[in-house]
């Protein structure tokens, strides 16, 4: 067997810049290296995911996949009342700016512009948990529902706006799932905004109930029940049309669509599955096989805007860096104000003043 070359396992080569990878696991062979004052260790630098870098008021695209990619979110009009309804209630206790969604059998999508990654954090926790505790109700899941935590990916442009809607509406008809984008029978956002039509879901207040129960009392299915309505915004850069110039806009958008899955479905030879053997399907079933690529650091449709996001993201990565190792310093100091065998309690969100 050959020797093997590159990084050791773990490390990236931007992170030990300077160093000689071919022969850094010899070096290690020889014991452990000392470490040099205010260097951050590898396994320190290694974080697990990216940090959360959503500046201000930025557009982000957000996507959650279920476990194992199985059809968990599989369709049905209960599902999608109940989906509705959490993310009304979401919205209205977060204000969050809802641009565009959908919700396919394992995945969800949204488009969104938060205020800051507070906002986001408190929003997505509060809509992913409560859907993972409904749909699992409804279809018997006792385990978790989501694979992992939300991706968001900032979209740094106007155009790449548009594409990430266009991206957003075209779910389920470019899978080959179902012959027009607006016949999906799950929650989306299509006959909003091409007509206008009210998103109307129904939010139940499961504490309210537990409590009732524990009290002996009988408790209605709607007796704790609250409908909301989510309120879409339109892209910043749609905002200068009127209501029936934007409809008219996406039902163009919709048109594209279809022309183009019907042109793929008949190159392809397939079929689409339809609505009826999409609402029969096992919840508890999984795809044979997904198609899915590495997502990418930004939707950004310039190399420009692309390296000023990262020029950024970079920065902010350093100052965090340095801030985790002035916390870690302090925290040696502030370690007698807690009991042992403590977990200080978690900083909040860092937002400005």
């Amino acid at each position: 067997m050959g020797k093997r070359c590159g990084a050791p396992r773990g490390l990236r080569p931007s992170l030990v810049e300077g160093t000689d990878l071919v022969s850094e696991p010899a070096k290690m062979r020889r014991g452990p290296r000392k470490k040099q004052p205010g260097e951050v260790s590898c396994r320190e630098a290694c974080m697990p995911r990216s940090l959360r870098f959503i500046p201000e008021n930025s557009l982000v695209e957000i996507t959650t996949r279920t476990l194992q990619g199985r059809l968990l979110l599989k369709p049905s009009p209960q599902l999608t009342d109940l989906i509705l309804g959490v993310i009304g209630k979401a919205q209205a206790l977060y204000g969050m700016t809802i641009h565009a969604f959908v919700f396919l059998s394992t995945h969800a999508h949204f488009l969104l512009s938060p205020a800051s990654a507070g906002q986001l954090a408190l929003f997505m926790q509060f809509v992913n948990a409560n859907i993972a505790k409904e749909a699992g109700r409804l279809h018997l899941w006792r385990e978790r529902l989501w694979s992992r935590r939300y991706r968001a990916i900032v979209v740094a442009d106007e155009k790449a706006a548009h594409a990430r809607l266009r991206y957003i509406l075209a779910h389920g008809a470019k899978e080959g799932l179902i012959g027009t984008p607006g016949a999906w029978p799950g929650p989306n956002c299509i006959a909003a905004l091409t007509t206008g039509e009210l998103l109307r879901g129904t939010w139940f207040d499961r504490s309210k109930e537990f409590l009732a129960r524990q009290r002996g009392e009988t408790v209605f299915p709607a007796q704790f029940a609250t409908t909301f309505d989510v309120e879409l915004t339109p892209l910043p850069c749609l905002q200068q049309m009127t209501a029936q110039e934007r409809q008219a806009h996406y039902r163009r958008i919709v048109g594209e669509i279809q022309a183009r899955a019907e042109a793929e479905n008949r190159e392809k030879g397939r079929t689409p599955l339809g609505v009826d053997r999409i609402l029969a399907q096992d919840p508890h079933s999984k795809l044979a096989s997904t198609d899915r690529s590495p997502a990418p650091f930004v939707h950004a449709t310039s190399d420009s805007t692309e390296m000023q996001f990262r020029a950024a993201y970079r920065a902010f990565v350093d100052a965090y860096r340095a801030g985790t190792l002035r916390l870690r310093e302090r925290a040696r100091e502030l370690r007698e104000m807690f009991p042992l065998w403590a977990f200080p309690p978690a900083l909040p969100f860092n937002a400005p003043a």
